[in-house]
């Protein structure tokens, strides 16, 4: 079969005024980035916010695996399904980052006959919203140390600067730098850091803001460092709001494209989930359910991550409650969480399947703790046999769940069909009593521990010193009300990403914790996790190439 850029650059697209179309939206609502994308104005958005809701189906997945889950080639084919099956449907992703396209995980477009389209734009600079973000973070770096040499009249203590940089690129030298080398006139010596664009503040501000006021009033609670004696600085305090908002006054629109089947996509934000919150923007969620009667939407890598993100993060800020949640796996992923090399994850091995589908297990477990019906599907392939498909099945109704077969990386919305038919039947049969995990007035504390311990399977978790410092000065500024967000390894349900399938018998150990006070909620960094991720040995950089005529190879 094509690779998937050869899939995506045949592609026949259609303008993207007649995808929106589809959702009746008028030309003069869109912006247009040329014929195959376009922003959202924000005239439209207003105009339909009084509409009822259409409903919202969630896909996650069980952990990833170097066999491949196929989640978000699931949630575009499921798509493509519901507009086969003559139903208003709109598919709801994050935009991707550059770190993965050129590091190990590759692009972000889905994948063989479900994908969004154009391909090689949404992976690459899109439509610009990430370079707005990274500028915007890095403006309110350039105001923070000016602030200091100009005087530093608020009194900020430079060993309590807690505001990075930020770049979207695997950049492992940049964790830890010193700045302001040189002369008196370039700036204070001091310690500094970068993170990826994906897990700056300002990403996950974006993805969480309303409008332009809350964003604006998200923007300007961003406690960027402390004065010497302990008071936070914010980004208002440092004059920056104003500034960093216009830079992000496009990048607020979602944007409009759509897959190879033509069903429009609505892709806007791209937090990842194992270091940040994870999902789209609260914007194009809820613009996406006022236009659809379907809403299918992604959080990423495992639900252990993800999901819970999702509902404990985005659903409890945003006021959403899911209808329904679509969990992906794979033979080939739970028979490598059953001990199956890579190598041999192509032969029958029923006894791996009974080890490894541990893991599938506790993520419908967890799922069903947050009152959503759960519908799991196989994403197929073809070396997979009726007795191992038939073994997933059986497993899957005994606990409660439908079950459907996809095959919409090799036949697009066709093979989707019977995985939407299960879909609509659970939404039409069981009722959705969405919760989230724990209420706001529980203590820090106790709210990672229970993440640790009802989604992890965790014992308990310990915390550094500098961590337990962090919480109570969080717990003394008034921010415990605040969900928390876990920073932690998506290849394992624990914080040791060699802990396959489902380990017991561990604790959760707690680095670092720092407060995202524009966001809305604090994030707890576990393990050996890093916010500045490192390229592999031999990134995917090394395989992506242009050829004269302007056409791009190797992009996964």
């Amino acid at each position: 079969m094509k690779s998937d850029i050869e899939i995506a650059q045949e592609a026949q697209m259609v303008h993207i005024r007649e995808v929106a179309a589809k959702l009746d939206i008028p030309e003069d609502d869109l912006e247009l980035y040329g014929k195959y994308k376009a922003k959202l104005s924000d005239e439209l958005i207003r105009r339909v916010s009084d509409r009822k809701d259409g409903k919202l189906i969630l896909v996650t997945a069980i952990n990833p695996t170097p066999a491949g889950e196929g989640k978000t080639t699931t949630s575009v084919g499921l798509g493509e399904a519901f507009g086969r099956l003559g139903k208003r449907a709109v598919i709801a992703l994050r935009e991707p980052s550059l770190g993965p396209c050129f590091g190990i995980k590759g692009g972000a477009a889905g994948g063989g006959y479900a994908q969004v389209v154009p391909m090689e734009d949404l992976n690459l600079h899109f439509t610009g919203d990430f370079h707005a973000i990274t500028s915007a973070n890095n403006l309110l770096a350039a105001l923070l140390d000016n602030h200091i040499q100009q005087g530093n009249e608020l009194g900020i203590d430079p060993r309590q600067i807690v505001w990075k940089r930020c770049m979207d690129m695997n950049d492992r030298v940049l964790r830890n730098i010193v700045v302001g080398l040189g002369s008196k006139m370039d700036g204070m010596v001091r310690e500094d850091h970068f993170v990826i664009t994906v897990a700056s503040e300002i990403m996950a501000i974006l993805c969480l803001a309303d409008d332009m006021h809350d964003l604006k009033r998200r923007l300007g609670r961003i406690i960027v460092a402390y004065t010497f004696d302990g008071k936070p600085v914010t980004a208002d305090d440092l004059k920056a709001t104003g500034a960093m908002a216009a830079l992000l006054k496009d990048a607020l629109k979602p944007n409009l494209i759509q897959t190879l089947e033509h069903t429009p996509a609505i892709v806007h934000g791209g937090p990842f989930a194992n270091i940040a919150h994870g999902c789209n923007s609260v914007r194009a969620t809820k613009t996406a359910l006022k236009l659809a009667d379907y809403v299918i939407t992604e959080a990423g890598f495992g639900a252990d991550l993800g999901a819970e993100k999702f509902f404990d993060i985005k659903c409890r800020k945003a006021g959403l409650a899911p209808d329904a949640v679509v969990l992906v796996a794979t033979v080939r992923a739970l028979k490598y969480n059953g001990g199956v090399a890579k190598a041999d994850l192509g032969t029958e091995n029923l006894d791996a399947l009974k080890k490894g589908i541990v893991n599938l297990e506790k993520h419908i477990e967890n799922l069903q703790k947050f009152g959503v019906p759960v519908v799991v599907t196989l994403n197929s392939f073809v070396t997979d046999t009726k007795a191992e498909t038939d073994y997933v099945e059986q497993f899957c109704r005994e606990r409660g769940c439908e079950f459907a077969l996809s095959e919409v990386w090799e036949k697009g919305g066709e093979g989707g069909i019977e995985l939407a038919n299960k879909v609509l039947l659970t939404l039409e049969q069981k009722e959705s009593h969405f919760k989230p995990l724990y209420p706001d007035d529980m203590s820090l504390e106790d709210k990672i521990a229970t993440v640790a311990r009802e989604i992890y399977g965790a014992d308990g978790v310990t915390y550094s010193a500098a961590a337990k410092k962090e919480l109570k000065r969080i717990t003394d500024m008034g921010m415990s009300s605040f969900p928390v967000c876990m920073a932690k390894t998506q290849y394992s349900l624990s914080d040791d990403q060699t802990k396959l399938g489902r380990p017991n018998g561990f604790t959760i150990n707690v680095r670092e914790v720092y407060v995202s006070a524009g966001a809305g909620f604090v994030v707890a960094v576990t393990g050996s996790i890093m916010t500045m991720p490192g390229l592999s040995k031999n990134p995917a950089a090394y395989g992506i190439d242009v050829n004269d005529d302007g056409v791009i190879t190797g992009l996964f």
